[in-house]
């Protein structure tokens, strides 16, 4: 271990293995360590028995769930937009060779108490319930914008600049109502606040433009994909990869203590009276709790079921956002479903997340509105953890610290986070144009 390395990465979550992943493919001599001994940190797969342990403290699961090796059950489940950025970065390292992704059945959102089909293209504005007559043809016209603005063609533009006008004022010109903005906003283009109405409407056109595309290009009933046998697959493929290009993994290295040079600069890492030399560390907030702060709380039920979740159209994967407005909350919920279709439960066996910021102590109550839309449940476990956030500044201690998982159900902050830090570490910006059939074993 007393070797010399451009740059070390602590834990082996997603973010981590992801930059481990590009830094090995740029050619830089990666050392990759975790103090657990399995892969994945935060973002790891648990089993039925081990899920067990984790929430009910009790070495076994109950005979009637079925085999414990059957259920690979993520801790951090999100699904993956099938044009998305996280994609790019998996095609780009072409660690998808290691990887089968297939498509997830529904993508839904909770609008005047009901669970409703995401419309995102016009055609399915029309046939929408969410909307009344006159409503559908407003947000048919507006998705036909969206769907043929071209940044490059000025035609297109309808006599506006997105870069400035806002969002409010683009969906004011087509007579939006609010519930049509919420779901727009939320379901289609991903926010998870309603700072993006006073902000320039480009960002929200070009996330809606993804949605569409990424819809259209498994014919599926989402835009989103999912590897089979879950996530945890993720950080396994790209320790692989990491090797391939003559990296090196070590698990379960206890303590992991960060070096310092007297300037406060990164010189390396010790575990067990060995030290590594390093020029960069890159980890997650608890290897370095002294250059982070709590940034907030994600409160989370998970649920085993055996069918799945009501009004969903018998999607055996989906994704169901609720709008903070449609809740009263300042937050979104989200529910994540997934099932043995992707390899991760028994044959009849659902597995179901409802997430959101825990804005009260009292994370159960919070969390009801989502659970009241799974329908009844076999298994029910709560949990809460806190995220953090890096406070230190990478130029001068050349420590490059991830942001802990948020509650959204989908890829869309995690990537955007992993690619801000692959600029600060690299002074580069990733080449994402790749080829995106390159990841289309998704297709049944």
């Amino acid at each position: 271990m007393d070797e010399e390395y451009e740059v070390i990465v602590l834990g082996t979550g997603l973010k981590e293995c992801i930059l481990s992943g590009l830094l090995s493919v740029d050619g830089l001599k990666v050392l990759h360590m975790d103090r657990n001994d399995y892969y994945g940190g935060e973002s790891t797969s648990l089993n039925l028995n081990q899920l067990w342990k984790k929430f009910r403290g009790e070495e076994k699961a109950p005979a009637h769930l079925g085999s414990s090796r059957d259920y690979n059950v993520d801790m951090m489940p999100k699904f993956m937009m099938a044009n998305g950025k996280l994609v790019r970065v998996l095609i780009h390292t072409d660690v998808t060779k290691y990887l089968s992704f297939k498509a997830v059945d529904g993508s839904y959102v909770f609008v005047k108490g009901k669970v409703q089909k995401v419309p995102a293209t016009p055609m399915e504005a029309l046939k929408s319930p969410l909307m009344g007559l006159f409503e559908k043809r407003r947000a048919g016209k507006f998705f036909s914008y969206v769907q043929d603005y071209d940044e490059k063609d000025p035609k297109t533009h309808d006599g506006m600049d997105l870069t400035r006008v806002t969002t409010k004022e683009l969906i004011a010109k087509f007579g939006l109502d609010e519930n049509t903005i919420d779901f727009i906003g939320h379901a289609v283009a991903l926010h998870s606040n309603d700072n993006h109405l006073h902000q320039p409407a480009y960002d929200t056109v070009m996330r809606m433009k993804l949605y569409a595309e990424s819809l259209a290009r498994f014919q599926g009933g989402s835009p989103y994909i999912y590897p089979l046998y879950g996530l945890g697959e993720l950080p396994q493929a790209f320790a692989r990869l990491s090797a391939v290009y003559g990296g090196t993994y070590m698990l379960n290295k206890p303590e992991c203590k960060v070096e310092f040079d007297e300037e406060g600069k990164v010189t390396g890492v010790t575990s067990e009276g060995e030290t590594a030399k390093c020029k960069k560390v890159v980890c997650d907030p608890s290897y370095l709790p002294n250059k982070v702060r709590k940034i907030g709380r994600v409160a989370r039920a998970i649920a085993i079921m055996s069918h799945p979740i009501p009004n969903t159209n018998d999607s055996h994967s989906v994704q169901v956002i609720l709008p903070q407005k449609q809740l009263g909350r300042k937050s979104d919920m989200y529910v994540f479903c997934c099932s043995y279709s992707h390899n991760v439960a028994p044959k009849g066996k659902f597995i179901a997340f409802v997430s959101t910021d825990a804005e009260t102590d009292n994370p159960q109550t919070e969390l009801q509105p989502g659970i009241d839309l799974l329908g009844p449940v076999d298994e029910l476990f709560f949990d809460i953890y806190d995220r953090y956030e890096p406070v230190n500044e990478p130029s001068l201690d050349n420590c490059f610290i991830s942001t802990s998982y948020d509650a959204t159900t989908h890829f869309d902050t995690t990537v955007v986070d992993v690619l801000n830090m692959y600029k600060l570490i690299t002074g580069k910006e990733l080449d994402l144009s790749v080829d995106l059939n390159a990841a289309s074993a998704a297709e049944e």
